[in-house]
């Protein structure tokens, strides 16, 4: 099975009662396993969990820690890529040459890198710094 298929096989578990925007993600893990998520909404709208975290939890809480490839999956007219708050949590757990592949269930699809959907991503040296209190 595909990361996409595996993508859209967890999309229909999504829990998006309040904007109907359902979406899956899957994520093969530098060992090779692979990894799901869905969203998850709540009344409380900005406390939902998007499904690249979800899949990256998922991937963290299975003792892996390293990204290979990612996939997510919508329902819209085109590909839609990840938030910016994904797009810093695929950074801090990928190269920035690792594939990402958009999809829509209509099977258009928009392959990418981490490091194009996140050129200036942070990573542990800012905080580093900050801590020291370089500038």
């Amino acid at each position: 099975m595909s990361l996409i298929q595996d993508a859209a096989r967890v999309r229909e578990n999504a829990h998006a009662p309040y904007s109907g925007f359902k979406v899956g993600a899957a994520i093969r893990s530098v060992e090779g396993h692979v990894h799901l998520g869905c969203n998850v909404e709540n009344v409380a709208y900005p406390e939902g969990t998007c499904a690249e975290a979800g899949a990256i939890a998922a991937m963290i809480a299975a003792g892996d820690r390293r990204i290979a490839e990612v996939a997510v999956i919508a329902d819209c007219p085109a590909p839609v890529p990840p938030c910016g708050g994904c797009r810093q949590k695929l950074a801090e757990f990928a190269d920035a040459d690792v594939v990402v592949t958009l999809a829509t269930m209509a099977g258009a699809t928009l392959t990418t890198t981490v490091g194009a959907l996140l050129p200036g991503a942070f990573d542990a040296g800012f905080m580093v710094n900050a801590a020291k209190g370089a500038s």
